[in-house]
């Protein structure tokens, strides 16, 4: 049987192509298409609207760094906010503080669903832990309506396109601001600026405008093409670059955390920005 290969072609300057081993599933829901497939190399794939999601093999570096920088900048959080994160992986990342209650708004239910039958090795037994409320609806109109506070809110959203468009938008951040306790910290997704600089400049322009402390950190996710990805860290009271190392080393003992990427070492370093991601920022 000849290979079967799924090509990603967000960016229409070049493709990336990952080898279908074995195919989960693959279909739609009333927001988008799915497909979830095994490689040999990545573990398990989640792909939505032909754009890969994320895989077995590297979830821990985009789940770890977008869930425990906010999370260790802050000394007690007890109340989190998860805009999308369908697949589970930063959910569980933020259950592994002593956090009191974690809300997570999703706007596709069969995502979810899915996801839990297929992707365990990425959610775990998140969705059953009785610290999660899990809100199938609009994570725009929840931010937007409600009068609850969170110590930090994550956004785990896709692309800029189809649903997840409005999660970039100027007056979803303010929505957010809204909603943040007076430390709190708000943690966005921002895309691989060396490709999607225009992404991480809005961005910038928005939190400069809200925040007194906007901040942009990077890791490297090999699957996400392009090179680094960008994440969003905005605070009116606190400055997650500027955690004491020795602070963020006293937490993460004190927390327990055994974590595979991220450190309080990594904390510093992934707020240093070369040149050309400064102007983009500037």
């Amino acid at each position: 049987m000849a290979e079967q290969w799924f090509n990603e072609t967000l960016h229409p300057e070049f493709q990336a192509g990952i080898r279908m081993d074995r195919l989960i599933h693959r279909g739609s829901t009333a927001f988008q298409s799915v497909l979830i497939f095994e490689n040999d190399l990545l573990g398990r794939v989640l792909v939505l609207d032909e754009v890969v999601q994320t895989t077995e093999r590297d979830e821990f570096i985009y789940h770890e760094m977008l869930a425990h920088v906010p999370l260790m900048s802050l000394s007690n959080p007890r109340e989190v906010l998860i805009i999308g994160g369908g697949d589970g992986g930063c959910l569980e990342e933020v259950l592994k503080h002593p956090v009191d209650h974690v809300t997570m708004v999703e706007l596709d239910r069969e995502v979810v669903a899915l996801c839990r039958r297929h992707l365990g090795n990425i959610c775990g037994q998140a969705f059953d832990d009785p610290r999660v409320e899990l809100r199938i609806e609009d994570g725009a109109k929840f931010v937007a309506e409600t009068d609850r506070r969170f110590d930090v809110i994550i956004v785990d959203s896709t692309d800029p396109i189809g649903p997840g468009a409005v999660l970039f938008s100027p007056k979803f951040y303010e929505n957010c601001r809204r909603c943040l306790t007076p430390d709190g910290i708000l943690t966005t997704q921002n895309g691989v600026p060396f490709i999607q600089g225009e992404e991480l400049t809005v961005s910038a322009r928005a939190f400069g405008a809200l925040f007194a402390h906007p901040r942009f950190y990077f890791a490297a996710v090999p699957m996400y093409m392009g090179g680094a990805m960008a994440f969003g860290c905005a605070s009116q009271a606190t400055d997650a670059g500027l955690v004491a190392t020795s602070e963020l080393q006293r937490r993460l003992d004190q927390r327990g955390l055994d974590l595979a990427y991220y450190s309080p070492t990594i904390h510093g370093a992934a707020f240093a920005m070369p040149p050309y991601l400064q102007a983009l920022t500037a």
